[in-house]
């Protein structure tokens, strides 16, 4: 793969919206590297999955700098495929990281004050072997820093040019207008805010921030649109060895794969066989329904579930009633 050419088409069929009220436009998926991207993973596969979905249209891929596992290992896999196959592509690609969860030892490593900040992002940096990022995001709300502290670092790494646009993640929606109104008075003000939100998982549909990012002409880009592989036929017949929910150290557990949830989700897959669709594209389908949704950010551990869910644009989109009847499957 060295002599990768991305292919000619990529653009032909690929949807782009644009992010809140800015000019940055994204893919209606977006590839995630939280998983599947680490030291300890299948790295030919994973480089294979990164330039399949840029073959697709898929240009935006997003990382933090604790993807892994080990921590780092994902944006230093992602700089090596940069720097080997889509180096020359750099301008076509909008690169993501993040900090705001624990990186390193000491007191300097987590959450959200100036000093992690701008040394993670250096780190980061560093990692992929980039003079920039297009989004930086804090990746989390610290509630022991001032908040004008954070924002005021987020802004000045903008007008370093170490990043070009500011994000924000898991953030409440009064917490995304509090820091939006500090980024904005500081002249960077945030374009996008990554929250987990799914159709089995709504708390921050709940907080409001939806339609606090839609108030503030922010770009809502939902992460864990599957929840964690529950939206797929992979738990109908019980729990497969090779799934998240198999993995002691995962973040989705045996005991979350509820029979209420399995109700649910048996009713959505027929939801969605009924519109031709599999129930990962339903989920997609139903979030791009949202306002303010600009992209999703999907995972993925192999090539066909990326070509699955870029399929989903070429679907109808869900329509008044149908977003009803769905909300009476969710018992919203």
């Amino acid at each position: 793969m060295e002599n990768y050419q991305a292919s000619i088409d990529r653009y032909k069929h690929s949807q782009y919206k644009r992010c809140g009220n800015s000019g940055l436009r994204l893919p209606f998926v977006s590839l995630g590297l939280w998983h599947n991207f680490g030291a300890q993973n299948n790295l030919d596969l994973a480089r294979d999955m990164v330039l399949r979905a840029f073959d697709l249209g898929i240009t935006h891929f997003d990382l933090a700098n604790n993807y892994g596992p080990p921590p780092g290992s994902a944006e230093s896999f992602f700089g090596q495929v940069l720097n080997t196959q889509l180096k020359p592509y750099r301008d076509e690609l909008i690169i993501s990281t993040k900090a705001g969860y624990g990186m390193w030892d000491g007191p300097y490593g987590d959450w959200g004050s100036r000093k992690y900040l701008i040394a993670s992002l250096n780190q980061s940096l560093q990692r992929m072997n980039v003079d920039y990022v297009d989004i930086f995001y804090h990746h989390r709300p610290d509630p022991n820093t001032p908040l004008q502290e954070t924002m005021q670092a987020l802004s000045d790494i903008v007008k370093s040019g170490k990043a070009l646009y500011i994000g924000l993640s898991n953030y409440d929606g009064e917490g995304l207008l509090k820091a939006n109104k500090i980024l904005q008075e500081l002249g960077t003000p945030c374009v996008i805010h990554q929250p987990r939100l799914n159709m089995l998982d709504r708390e921050m549909e709940n907080e409001r921030v939806l339609s606090a990012a839609n108030q503030s002409g922010i770009g809502t880009v939902p992460f864990s649109p599957l929840a964690q592989g529950m939206l797929s036929n992979k738990y109908l017949n019980g729990i497969p060895s090779d799934s998240r929910a198999s993995d002691p150290d995962g973040f989705l557990t045996p005991e979350q794969i509820t029979q209420e949830k399995l109700n649910t989700i048996i009713k959505l897959n027929e939801f969605a066989k009924a519109r031709q669709q599999t129930l990962p594209q339903l989920a997609i389908s139903w979030l791009h329904a949202k306002e303010s949704v600009t992209s999703c950010i999907i995972g993925a551990s192999k090539i066909s579930q990326i070509e699955e869910l870029m399929a989903t644009e070429k679907h109808t989109a869900l329509n008044e009633d149908e977003m009803k009847a769905l909300d009476l499957i969710l018992q919203v």
